[in-house]
């Protein structure tokens, strides 16, 4: 059973995922979005969910555990981004301009990667 908190929380779930349905094939999320009602929305848009069920669940719904794995990548990847105070603060007054220093943060993270010595 779902506490008030809960429920609005799975109420504002399905018009934001709507919005990005067309573009996505997999929903990876943690724990935290291990409700019927978000699973049910995922299911409908005809999306793969890639959610560990949570420990108390009763049926226990199966994941890619590889695709899971993403998400720790891309997880990481936001935590290091947000080093720069500019990219955690949202300094810029523009998406564009967002985007570009996000992209410029991206690349300096890339490089060591790419350029092993």
């Amino acid at each position: 059973m779902l506490t008030p908190g809960q429920a609005h929380d799975v109420q504002g779930f399905a018009p934001l995922f709507r919005m990005i349905t067309d573009r996505i094939e997999a929903f990876l999320a943690d724990r935290g979005y291990d409700a019927d009602a978000i699973r049910e929305e995922i299911e409908a848009a005809g999306v793969e969910a890639v959610i560990p069920a949570k420990v108390n669940r009763r049926n226990p719904a199966p994941h890619d555990r590889a695709k899971y794995k993403w998400r720790n990548l891309i997880e990481r990847l936001f935590n290091k981004l947000k080093n720069w105070r500019r990219v955690a603060t949202r300094y810029d007054k523009t998406k564009e301009s967002y985007l570009g220093f996000v992209a410029l943060a991206s690349v300096k993270l890339w490089i060591p990667v790419v350029h092993e010595t």
